[in-house]
């Protein structure tokens, strides 16, 4: 296979999933942020596709779940990868089922997003950088507030569900993903309180991500699964070892979800993620 220059499509791995193409070669991205962890580059089919994964160490070519959820430099990965020419990400999160109807192993696409962090850095614009976010436009600064409606591109999501539906994927085709700091799980109050705000489902790593994609005008979808049923919710203690348990069961499936996905990704944008500074500027 040719060596890869430029790649369109991104995937961010989460618990569990390290591994994914068979690689070309791989790239440490250097960012204003600082730098990103070993990401791969190869083909899914005729698809040149970076991996990244997103708990390994930034700069290390060692791949493993070495950063917790609150340390991870979400910055550096996403505008890493938009360096390397990714217009479009795929990723995969576990979370924790607070909808009583999303059971453990099944997947959500999700397509709404609740902030419960306390600390991460959740934008590129703080009113001082500038930042490159457009091969042929000047570089963004000042003040900026992007537009949020649809936090999840709409193309891709419908990409991710048609891709379950033809790899015979049972998946809910909606829900709204909240975002906790970690790395503890959450306590029987917290997840009460989610659930009157409207939250099916918990983890800690899908914000800022989804901003930070917005804001540099990539498509961004995302593949939850379920893990465990969240605190208070089930019968059992929440373990890491359960959250393990579970999601390598079903690797299979979100590595075949992940493919068809690629294979089922038009060449053509016909969304608006990549308007997502037009009239965004103070």
């Amino acid at each position: 296979m040719p060596k890869i220059k430029e790649v369109r499509i991104g995937i961010i791995g989460g618990s569990g999933l390290y591994t994914l193409l068979e690689a070309v070669g791989h790239r440490i991205v250097e960012t204003p942020f600082g730098k990103t962890p070993r990401v791969e580059l190869g083909y899914i089919g005729d698809k040149a596709v970076a991996f990244l994964p997103r708990h390994a160490k930034p700069g290390s070519l060692r791949v493993s779940h070495a950063v917790p959820p609150s340390e991870i430099n979400y910055r550096a990965n996403i505008y890493g990868l938009k360096k390397l020419g990714v217009e479009r990400i795929f990723t995969t999160q576990a979370a924790g089922s607070i909808n009583p109807n999303i059971k453990p192993g099944e997947f959500v696409i999700v397509d709404q997003v609740i902030d419960a962090t306390k600390r991460r850095i959740p934008t590129f614009f703080n009113g001082r950088t500038k930042v490159k976010v457009f091969k042929d436009k000047p570089p963004v600064g000042g003040v900026v507030h992007i537009d949020f409606t649809n936090p999840y591109c709409p193309e891709l999501r419908e990409v991710l569900i048609k891709s379950c539906v033809e790899e015979n994927i049972f998946h809910h085709p909606r829900g709204t993903y909240i975002c906790t700091e970690g790395p503890r799980f959450e306590s029987p109050a917290e997840i009460a309180a989610y659930r009157t705000w409207g939250a099916d489902v918990v983890g800690m790593t899908g914000y800022p991500e989804v901003a930070l994609a917005r804001e540099l005008g990539i498509c961004y979808a995302s593949i939850v699964m379920s893990t465990n049923y969240a605190a208070g919710t089930g019968p059992v203690k929440i373990t890491h070892e359960e959250v393990k348990e579970i999601f390598n069961r079903n690797i299979d499936n979100v590595k075949r979800l992940l493919a068809r996905a690629v294979k089922n990704t038009p060449d053509e944008k016909k969304c608006e993620c990549a308007k997502s500074l037009e009239g965004a500027t103070a």
